[in-house]
């Protein structure tokens, strides 16, 4: 799937700039990634997926943030969720509790995926980010099933994707906090409010929930799962948007030396220090992106894979903004015009540090555990 996604990414590249500047959904580009059967990335062959690992993901995202960040972002929010779906291995469900049925409903949206519905992730909420703890969002048992309400906000697709994987706290237990596969329809309403500086086409909007789903959309079958998933395997929530940035970070690299080419600048050892400079800090970063993968896929859940897992999200992040930053100057004052790739580039690049777990709160997680401590509960914020 690596070279499918290398196949589009030149497709989306030359799409970027007028999403970027329309802030339009690039439906064309989801178009070609369900065509190319990459919806189906993270589900298991017997369910008609590619079965792809963690690595096999992060080596896609990253060939499809080379065309465009937007979509590898959106696209990276609907392989969270096969990805996180497909880890509950039956071995795990036992370990768990978990009921057949909710085996049979993993099975299903797993399928789905595979033939070609793609999912959002609805976690986010203003005032408290996607810190779990702090959600508002309710739910309730009904007849049949569950009353979800509440808001949500940053719901990258909203509005197109098929279905959404929606975090909300129990009313009778609001300690527990689950997650539930809510399809598209009657009972969602979204606002367009994505108005912003980077990833403008990701059409990151709000979602508003107020909706009665049956009993089979509690993902696991079980009431708060949602805080023990996150702890047990926080690659979804952490470190796959990783990718995703360093590959807009090479994006970055490569229309620098294009520009520089076409300009006829390499003479200059100030332009080719920044370029070698930002060469090799990618490149880094990249390496940092693989070795958490390879762990995560070799030793899921270790306190050492763990620790990758954030180091890969904060190089990532602060690579990227700084990578780009450096090649805008490199470039010089005409690659800040609108339309040119290193201005969008820029801007998708500063958000890397912004995204959950932001820069801080990973250097923080990384700054506890190495003096001792418990990274996923102590630190300047919770983590979850």
């Amino acid at each position: 799937m690596t070279t499918e996604a290398r196949r589009l990414a030149p497709r989306f590249a030359a799409r970027a700039a007028t999403h970027d500047r329309e802030g339009s959904f690039p439906a064309d580009d989801f178009a070609d990634l369900r065509d190319a059967g990459l919806f189906g990335l993270m589900v298991p062959a017997r369910l008609g997926g590619s079965g792809a690992s963690f690595a096999e993901y992060a080596a896609t995202a990253h060939e499809l943030a080379r065309g465009n960040g937007a979509t590898a972002l959106i696209f990276n929010m609907h392989a969270s969720v096969t990805g996180a779906l497909a880890g509950v291995t039956d071995e795990l469900a036992d370990a768990l509790g978990l009921p057949p049925e909710a085996l049979q409903a993993r099975d299903d949206a797993l399928r789905a995926a595979a033939d070609g519905k793609w999912y959002a992730v609805a976690m986010s909420e203003r005032g408290a980010g996607s810190r779990l703890s702090q959600l508002t969002t309710s739910y309730e048992a009904v007849d049949g099933g569950y009353r979800i309400r509440g808001s949500k906000t940053f719901c990258s697709g909203a509005g197109h994707a098929d279905a959404y994987l929606v975090a909300a706290r129990s009313v009778a237990d609001p300690s527990q906090v689950s997650q539930f596969l809510v399809p598209a329809g009657e009972g969602l309403r979204v606002e367009e409010t994505w108005d912003a500086l980077g990833m403008r086409a990701t059409g990151s909007h709000d979602l508003h929930v107020d909706v009665t789903v049956p009993a089979g959309a509690l993902l696991g079958g079980v009431e708060g799962l949602a805080l023990v998933v996150a702890q047990l395997a926080p690659h979804w929530m952490v470190a796959s948007y990783a990718a995703v940035y360093v590959g807009v970070a090479r994006a970055a690299v490569d229309a620098a030396v294009e520009h520089v080419n076409e300009r006829k600048l390499g003479h200059l050892p100030a332009i080719r220090s920044r370029i070698g400079r930002a060469d090799a800090a990618v490149a880094a970063a990249h390496l940092a992106v693989l070795e958490a993968a390879r762990r995560v896929d070799e030793q899921p859940g270790e306190a050492e894979t763990n620790r990758w897992v954030w180091r890969a999200k904060l190089l990532a992040g602060t690579t990227a903004a700084e990578v780009a930053a450096s090649m805008l100057e490199a470039a010089g004052t005409s690659a800040m015009r609108r339309g040119h790739p290193l201005e969008r580039l820029y801007r998708d690049a500063r958000a890397g540090s912004l995204q959950p777990a932001t820069s801080d709160v990973c250097a923080d997680w990384l700054g506890v555990d190495a003096l001792g401590g418990d990274a996923d509960s102590e630190g300047s914020a919770p983590r979850w």
